[in-house]
C-alpha cells in the first residue's frame, strides 16, 4: 500500500492559488485536498463548486474533495461535474450514509467516509466494505492550524486492525496537525494518506513537500 501526500489548499495563499497548487504537484504531491465547509456542519465557510472548476484546469492531480457539509448527498453530482476524483463525507453529517456512498460510486468516483475525533471507529463497521478510504480527523474539523489530538492514534490502529481482520486493503487518511513531528507517528499507527496544510504551504513549498515525502518513504508503517 502506497503512502500518499495530499496538500490541503485551505492553507494556501489564495492570491496565488493556481501557482501554489502547481508547485506542490510538481514537487511530488499525490492528491490535492479540497476542504468544502458550509458554516453549518462546521463553523467556517470555505469555497465551493466554482473554485474547484477553476483549479481543475491547472493540474491533473487527483482532487480529494472533503465535504464538511450537512447532508452532502445533495451535492455529489455537482462536485463530480466540477472535477472531483474522490469525495469524502462525514458519517456524522449523513442521515443515510450507505445511500450517499452509493451516490458517489454511481458518479464513477471513489467514496470515502470521515469521522471526527469523538466518533468511535465502530460506527464504520456496517459501511467499511463500501468505502475506498476512511479519513480519521486528527483535529476537530472547521479550522486550519490546530494541534494534533493524541487519542486519534488509537483510532488509526483500531481501524487498520479492523480492515486487516476483514482482509480489506483500505486507505486510511489523516487530517489535522500533521507536521514532521506527528507524521511518523500516524504512519506507524497505520495511516497512509496524509493531509497537510500549513506544513506544505507555509514557507518553501518544494522543500516542505520533499521533507514530508522523505519521512513517508523512510518510516516503517503500521500496515
Amino acid at each position: 500500500m502506497m503512502n500518499l501526500l495530499a496538500p490541503s489548499i485551505l492553507a494556501a495563499d489564495f492570491s496565488r492559488l493556481g501557482e501554489q497548487i502547481q508547485t506542490a504537484a510538481q514537487a511530488g504531491a499525490d492528491y490535492i485536498h479540497i476542504d468544502v465547509m458550509d458554516g453549518m456542519f462546521v463553523p467556517s465557510i470555505s469555497f465551493g463548486m466554482p473554485l474547484i472548476s477553476s483549479i481543475r484546469k491547472v493540474t491533473d492531480k487527483k482532487f480529494d474533495v472533503h465535504l464538511m457539509v450537512e447532508e452532502p448527498g445533495r451535492y455529489v453530482e455537482e462536485f463530480a461535474r466540477c472535477g472531483a476524483d474522490m469525495i469524502t463525507v462525514h458519517a456524522e453529517a449523513c442521515r443515510h450514509l450507505d445511500r450517499v456512498l452509493h451516490q458517489i460510486h454511481d458518479q464513477g468516483l471513489k467514496a470515502a467516509v470521515a469521522i471526527n475525533p469523538a466518533t468511535p471507529v465502530s460506527m464504520l463497521e456496517c459501511v467499511l466494505d463500501e468505502v475506498d478510504m476512511v479519513l480519521i480527523m486528527t483535529v476537530n474539523p472547521g479550522f486550519g492550524g490546530q494541534k494534533f489530538i493524541e487519542s486519534t492514534l488509537c483510532k488509526i490502529r483500531q481501524l487498520r486492525n479492523m480492515a486487516q481482520a476483514r482482509g480489506k486493503t483500505l486507505d486510511i487518511q489523516v487530517d489535522g496537525g500533521i507536521n514532521e513531528e506527528t507524521l511518523p507517528r500516524v504512519l506507524e499507527a497505520g495511516a497512509n494518506v496524509i493531509v497537510a496544510g500549513s506544513a506544505v504551504f507555509k514557507g518553501d513549498i518544494v522543500a516542505n513537500v520533499r521533507k514530508l515525502k522523505n519521512v513517508m518513504e523512510t518510516v516503517t508503517c503500521g500496515h
